[in-house]
């Protein structure tokens, strides 16, 4: 990635900045599975891709609500359609993706009412989709697993409908940026502290919003009550600390199963061209999900 001399996020603009990701995103990635179907919609004017896994019941089944990553400025469903079709075969299930609105045309909270919206209309469709909608769980990558593990605090407390599991991948989980993995990874392993502060910004342009807990669920005052949780962390991420921080509340306050791939940099679940262990994290995800009747496996 360094010897391809591409500039960093935080020299563009955000419009140049999602051009050079769409350019470079497919050839970090393995060709896309087939599925049983793979629709699109809209739902109350948000876009939505739907996929169909293979073997996945027309009544009954579950749902996964899964929110892309991209510092909530860059990538869309198209960037993280490899996982999310990936997830929908392994787990035999339905995964919708929605196109939820990016800083800093909508700075924050605009793209957790989204997403609020999107699980809504999951809930209601769910008859038409064949899912079970107490079966219905959340998940994303990075400033995805953000939303999501902010959904799953929304609906515990009843300001969004209820889900039964949220699936974390490296999630940023704080906006103070002062983790011990800034200092150790913030230069030479992919996402920088530079990028993270741009990032930041563009969605975040106050320090009010930065101390919502909405924006940092970390300062979130409990995580009792929430949906179980499974939780991929990269040990080389500049956003170790703030993801270990909150997996390890998930575990003391809450229901989680956590899993550490050491040597791996922010992003890598999304480089399964590239990196094999991509592949090994997005199937462990999958069999945690996937192994349970509702919730997830206890290991």
């Amino acid at each position: 990635m360094s010897e391809a001399g591409a500039p960093s996020l935080a020299d563009l603009t955000p419009e140049a900045a999602r051009i050079q990701y769409d350019q470079g995103y497919a050839g970090l990635q393995l060709p896309h599975e087939d599925v049983e179907e793979a629709t699109v919609g809209t739902w109350e004017g948000l876009r939505v891709k739907i996929w169909r896994g293979h073997g996945a019941p027309r009544s009954g089944g579950r749902a996964l609500l899964y929110l892309h990553g991209g510092g909530w400025v860059i990538g869309a469903i198209e960037s993280h359609e490899q996982i999310c079709r990936r997830i929908a075969n392994r787990t035999r299930s339905v995964v919708v993706a929605p196109d939820y609105r990016l800083a800093p045309e909508t700075h924050f909270p605009g793209g957790i009412e989204d997403c609020v919206k999107a699980l809504s209309h999951l809930h209601e469709r769910a008859g038409a989709l064949g899912i079970d909608p107490t079966r219905i769980a959340v998940g994303g990558d990075s400033a995805g697993g953000n939303l999501a593990a902010v959904l799953a605090l929304l609906a515990r407390d009843g300001a969004a409908p209820p889900v039964a599991a949220q699936l974390l991948i490296y999630p940023n989980t704080d906006q103070a940026q002062d983790g011990e993995s800034f200092r150790q990874f913030g230069e030479g392993h992919g996402l920088t502290t530079r990028e993270m502060a741009w990032f930041r910004q563009h969605y975040l342009p106050t320090q009010e919003a930065r101390q919502d807990w909405r924006a940092a669920p970390l300062l979130a005052p409990s995580l009792a009550g929430l949906a179980p949780a499974a939780v991929v962390l990269a040990g080389h991420d500049v956003l170790y600390s703030e993801g270990a921080a909150y997996a390890a509340r998930l575990e003391a306050e809450s229901r989680a199963t956590v899993r550490c791939w050491p040597g791996q940099i922010h992003g890598f679940v999304s480089m399964s061209a590239l990196i094999p262990e991509a592949t090994e994290a997005l199937d462990w995800i999958c069999e945690r999900w996937g192994s349970s009747s509702t919730d997830l496996s206890p290991n």
